[in-house]
């Protein structure tokens, strides 16, 4: 039986021609890291900051793709842990909005069915659409729910291997690094099967890595072990584990080429969050794997939510770097956006269209319903700051308010992204501005307020007092 679907994928490449007919909707590759820094590769995020990329890791591929990419310096996620952040991706709300504010919360109050995802929304552009999810799922409900038409179900950490305790950090060689190349085999597959149906497909690998525990292959730690160590980033097992990560990358973007839909076919490479600020080898929290951004995974600080993202496609020939804010809030209105919207309607999304910005047009701004971009991280974390605060982003300046005490910090985040400088003093005005709208955000969602004694983990929402 293999034989004959061999023999016939052969033919369809070799009589009919590579890729779908130029008629065909987009095709959108979402390639999502877990727990990668913003500069956890070897590409550049800022051309201005050298040590906005690894001075350890190499990702070659990510370098090729970046080549002829939109890379955007200033690029946030939703949450600076996995699952708020991944509700963002598929629903375009901030978690103030959906009520989602950390691991481990139960989800039941999110009505996941009803609740326009990517999926769905590039249905209603194009029904044809085919639509998948690979590796860690990482959020409540289910992927079909969302509706994803194959997937590999609810997954989570532990099905990439995690472990919950020391043994995270101790390097184990295996041919299947966190399910890297199985995941990608699964997706190369989905994709020759739409493009030999000339189906437009959208295609979401949550990859596990580069969360811990540290899998590589034996190949790759050989490469690092032996290497000169960065000045921030020195653990050959991380570094390995990466290595693999991108040679994942490379499979697809090479199985993309191979099909012929490199000119139909927007790819979108991102992490969920920051790196973890502790990683062992390296000083923590104050010159982490994230310096020169402060602090780490946990924290609203820039360590902790400012990401990679790259984006090529369709009318994307060279690199150009973007120094616009922008947050995973803002992918599904873009996808949707690029995939040639013209009815879909979205209700109380905090994300716009970057596709003006993808395509090249001279705008300065994301057009959303709320100016700026809002963080909300009200309870205490022991790992972290151990401190309930919220954040905005708008413009050049970052506010971050402590809700235990109503402490406010200011920076210049353009000319102090190590956020050393405290403005508050000599900036009362923009201050108080970028406070009354991030209260009166934090107001209008409904969002989670901290109290003291009050974790929201694994409890049902009706157990938390809203933040009016």
């Amino acid at each position: 039986m293999r034989k004959w679907k061999f023999l016939i994928v052969l033919f369809f490449f070799c009589f009919t021609g590579y890729g779908q007919k130029k008629t065909s909707s987009p095709n959108f590759i979402l390639f999502l890291a877990d727990d990668q820094g913003w500069n956890g590769t070897s590409v550049k995020m800022m051309s201005s900051e050298p040590r906005s990329k690894s001075d350890f890791h190499t990702t070659p591929n990510l370098n090729e793709l970046a080549s002829k990419s939109i890379r955007f310096s200033d690029a946030y996620a939703a949450a600076p842990v996995c699952a708020p952040s991944r509700y963002s991706i598929q629903f375009g709300k901030t978690p103030a909005r959906l009520s989602l504010v950390r691991v481990g919360m139960n989800s039941d109050h999110i009505p996941h069915e009803k609740l326009k995802s990517i999926p769905k929304a590039l249905k209603e552009v194009n029904a044809s659409y085919v639509t998948a999810h690979f590796g860690k799922w990482g959020i409540g409900s289910s992927p079909e729910t969302l509706g994803y038409d194959f997937s590999d179900g609810p997954t989570k950490n532990k099905d990439g291997g995690f472990v919950n305790n020391k043994d995270q950090w101790v390097n184990e060689v295996m041919d299947d690094p966190k399910k890297i190349f199985s995941i990608t085999e699964k997706a190369t597959q989905f994709m020759e099967n739409n493009v030999i149906d000339n189906k437009p497909f959208f295609l979401q690998l949550s990859h596990y890595a580069v969360h811990a525990s540290l899998q590589m292959r034996n190949e790759s730690l050989n490469k690092f072990q032996n290497k000169e160590k960065g000045q921030y980033q020195k653990n050959s097992g991380f570094a390995a584990m990466t290595l693999d990560l991108d040679e994942g990358l490379g499979i697809l973007l090479k199985k993309v080429k191979d099909l012929g839909i490199e000119d139909n076919t927007y790819i979108i490479y991102m992490s969920d969050n920051g790196s973890v600020p502790n990683i062992p080898g390296a000083k923590k929290y104050t010159h982490s794997y994230n310096y020169p951004l402060s602090r780490g995974k946990w924290d609203a600080m820039e360590g902790g939510i400012r990401v990679p993202l790259i984006i090529s496609g369709p009318g994307i020939n060279s690199s150009k770097e973007i120094n616009i804010p922008v947050s995973g809030s803002d992918l599904l209105p873009t996808i949707t956006d690029l995939a040639g919207q013209n009815k879909v309607i979205f209700d109380d999304i905090d994300g716009g269209s970057l596709k003006q910005i993808i395509l090249g047009e001279d705008i300065n701004f994301v057009e959303r319903e709320v100016d700026g971009i809002f963080f909300h991280v009200p309870y205490k974390n022991g790992i972290a700051l151990k401190r309930p605060h919220s954040a905005i982003r708008r413009g050049d300046y970052k506010l971050i308010k402590f809700q235990d005490n109503g402490e406010i910090l200011l920076f210049n985040i353009v000319d102090d992204i190590k956020e050393e400088n405290n403005l508050l003093a000599t900036n009362k005005k923009i201050a108080r501005n970028l406070e009354k709208i991030l209260d009166n955000y934090l107001d209008e969602v409904d969002a989670p307020k901290w109290q003291e004694g009050i974790t929201w983990k694994n409890k049902p929402l009706k157990e938390f007092n809203s933040y009016h």
